[in-house]
């Protein structure tokens, strides 16, 4: 019973991203240039569904915000040494989910 329960505990994942921790996480790091999911620095690379499928390498799926977010890409900065692993996993959800459900809800 052991191996089994064990077996299931790897196939899940490690961490649940918090979307309404991302939001907070999101307003404090990101919004001085991704108000609104806009872009003030590349005004045609926005947080909207559209430019995300056109522009964010690797797709739009929170493991490709997760890269950009750790690592920077041209004007952005680098996240990486500033927030946590979990903060970073928790405003990629946000992002994701507020491109699907629009960024002015």
């Amino acid at each position: 019973a052991v191996s089994g329960a064990l077996a299931f505990g790897i196939a899940a994942p490690a961490f649940a991203a918090d979307v309404g921790a991302g939001e907070q996480v999101f307003n404090a790091n990101c919004a001085a240039c991704h108000a609104g999911g806009q872009n003030v620095i590349m005004p045609e690379k926005t947080l909207e569904k559209a430019a995300l499928d056109q522009y964010l390498a690797g797709g739009r799926k929170e493991s490709s915000v997760i890269t950009q977010v750790t690592n920077g890409k041209n004007a952005m900065p680098a996240f990486g040494g500033r927030l946590s692993d979990d903060d970073i996993a928790n405003v990629a959800a946000y992002v994701i989910a507020t491109s699907e459900s629009g960024w002015d809800e």
